[in-house]
């Protein structure tokens, strides 16, 4: 099936959503991870009484809570760079099973999609 690809003046633009997307990601990720970081492993506060139960059991939900946004943010992170991928390529802008053009207000809500609206409904209901 042959494929057109975007032009160059909105592939540039998609880029530079993407580079900024995951700019903003890789300095989230950081912060999570050097706050947890200074959290910390001890059930002491700094004055140096032990930490009620609960205080403990809050900041290990907090570091969980955090490592799961921040897993969550290294997938966006893959995906944004497959997406910058496929602007390289010349696929960019092109639903990966379908192989029809993604419409540009989808591109512009969720720069790095994979598919097409219509791919990714049959998708879900296929898992349902």
């Amino acid at each position: 099936m042959p494929q057109k690809t975007m032009d160059k003046k909105k592939l540039e633009h998609y880029k530079k959503l993407l580079l900024k997307l995951k700019e903003s990601l890789m300095h989230d990720v950081k912060n999570m991870a050097h706050n947890t970081d200074n959290q910390g492993n001890e059930s002491s506060d700094v004055s140096g009484h032990v930490m009620h139960m609960a205080d403990v059991a809050t900041d290990m939900y907090d570091k969980e809570f955090n490592l799961g946004l921040a897993s969550h943010d290294r997938q966006l992170l893959q995906k944004i760079d497959d997406a910058l991928l496929r602007i390289e390529r010349g696929t960019y802008g092109f639903c990966l099973g379908s192989g029809k053009p993604i419409s540009q207000a989808r591109l512009e809500a969720i720069p790095y999609v994979e598919y097409c609206l219509e791919y990714q409904e049959e998708l879900e209901r296929k898992k349902k």
